[in-house]
């Protein structure tokens, strides 16, 4: 399971995403974010190994507030191929050097949000070790497993697209809108999902989709 530690970041995830952020095709703000942590879950690496998270941070750089989902991988050494995707490295004081990833592009943190999805892998709560996130919320109407494998990333201006071999692809939402309650979460011709809770810099909790699978014909 994954231990949360009590400890320092320099620099702090905040601030190595005030520097990544701008560079990404679905971010709507200024040149300078002016971020804010509104929530997110963990997911556990089954290997021990990798620290999963997915981040929903406030921005409120632009003309109105947004939020988005960032999801990073924390790792003890660099991950191979991978380094258009690094957003950056911290110093933990308890683990050391930390490589953050884009975790789209981290194939531990795609199977386990499959699994997600599937109803194998719980969320874990953000910053409490070995609890279960019980406000993430999932759905998986397949009946055989999801795909755990895709290596086709493509950002788009809303959202990153994962693709597996079979067609399958794994949707993340990156600008985040909330759905009112009692509102359906899943798209209608989705074949999974995943959701949660966030805050709203005005203090207000807010629900809506993180993401969503949709099965390849071949699946």
């Amino acid at each position: 399971m994954a231990v949360i530690h009590r400890t320092t970041l320099e620099p702090t995830k905040l601030e190595l995403l005030t520097a990544w952020l701008p560079s990404r095709p679905w971010y709507g703000g200024a040149p300078r974010p002016e971020l804010s942590n509104a929530g997110g879950f963990r997911l556990d690496d089954p290997s021990g190994e990798v620290g999963i998270e997915f981040l929903v941070v406030n921005d409120t750089s632009g003309p109105r507030p947004a939020a988005y989902l960032v999801p990073l991988t924390y790792r003890g050494a660099p991950l191979d191929g991978a380094g258009h995707a690094l957003v950056g490295t911290m110093e933990h004081g308890v683990l050391g050097r930390r490589w953050a990833y884009d975790g789209c592009h981290d194939p531990v943190l795609a199977a386990r949000l499959a699994a997600l999805i599937e109803g194998t892998a719980p969320a874990q709560a953000q910053r409490v070790s070995d609890t279960p996130d019980h406000e993430i919320v999932r759905s998986y109407t397949g009946t055989a497993p999801a795909a755990a494998v895709f290596p086709a990333v493509t950002d788009t201006p809303e959202a990153t697209e994962l693709t597996a071999p079979g067609g399958t692809v794994l949707r993340l939402v990156r600008a985040l809108s909330p759905v009112p309650d009692g509102a359906p979460l899943r798209p209608p011709t989705a074949a999974g999902h995943a959701a949660g809770p966030w805050q709203q810099p005005d203090g207000t909790r807010v629900q809506g989709l993180f993401a969503v699978l949709y099965t390849g014909a071949d699946d």
